[in-house]
């Protein structure tokens, strides 16, 4: 199955290749499920899937509950009319004055997932989703794939959470997979600019404990990341995997070119 989201980093690709190190287990707990592109490729009995981003984890929660009616509110966005500039703006405009839980705002979420610039997902200051208009000729709406998702997440419970409070709700057995905001492959030491991204150096430096301390406890715990000298030094109490993934993402295609990354098995 394929994700219905358009996702920076998404795994869609190379699940394979995460779901051959895994262990045995029954549940698999994701604390940065993005797209869900793995849970997606996979087959356990349970699933606990957490984010930080309330709309994400609303979305799917909404989807899971009512599949039938946000579907057919999502669908109703994906027309000609409403791929124009000024609509776009017009209903970015909307989907930042809604509550998060409401049904309408996540159809949005994904109206905004295909007609913003490049699928990108940001948001400024106060909270507000800021990503412009993507010029794109004829978005399409991801019909079947949100209803495999509904499917699906029929086993699974979506969580808007700190990946430290998901961890704290692992069980020995489980297997955690773990796709953190990447190191920037052009950071400093001293992660000065990564630290806008509100996931620096600190928080890192927690999740690899975390992932040890996890092992001990009988839990597989699997960490993405770029192959940087800073990160295998994160990692070091690890076992690690390295691979080239092609960067899909970027506005130019000259600069969708494939990077160093490394998995990390606890």
């Amino acid at each position: 199955m394929k994700a219905f989201l358009k996702w920076a980093g998404g795994k869609s690709k190379i699940s394979p290749i995460i779901k051959s190190h895994f262990n045995e287990g029954k549940r698999l707990v994701e604390p940065f499920v993005g797209s869900g592109a793995l849970f997606l490729n996979t087959n356990f009995e349970e699933y606990l899937l957490c984010d930080t981003n309330i709309d994400l984890i609303n979305l799917y929660n909404n989807l899971k509950n009512c599949p039938e009616d946000l579907i057919t509110k999502t669908k109703e966005l994906f027309t000609i009319k409403n791929n124009t500039e000024k609509q776009f703006y017009i209903l970015r405009d909307r989907f930042n004055s809604l509550n998060p839980e409401q049904i309408e705002k996540s159809a949005l979420f994904v109206y905004l997932n295909k007609h913003a610039f490049n699928g990108l997902c940001r948001y400024n200051s106060k909270g507000f989703f800021n990503v412009p208009y993507g010029r794109y000729k004829n978005p399409s709406f991801p019909e079947d794939k949100m209803y495999d998702f509904a499917h699906k997440s029929q086993r699974a419970t979506f969580k808007c959470q700190d990946f430290k409070i998901t961890f704290n709700e692992t069980k020995k057995g489980d297997i955690v997979y773990c796709d953190p905001p990447y190191v920037p492959l052009s950071a400093t030491s001293s992660f000065t600019s990564y630290s806008k991204n509100n996931f620096d150096l600190m928080e890192q430096e927690q999740l690899a404990k975390y992932a040890e301390e996890s092992k001990h406890r009988g839990i597989q715990c699997i960490i993405s990341n770029h192959d940087l000298q800073i990160t295998r030094e994160l990692y070091i109490k690890a076992k690690i995997y390295e691979l080239q993934v092609q960067r899909n993402i970027a506005s130019k295609s000259t600069s969708r070119k494939k990077v160093g990354e490394i998995i990390a098995v606890f």
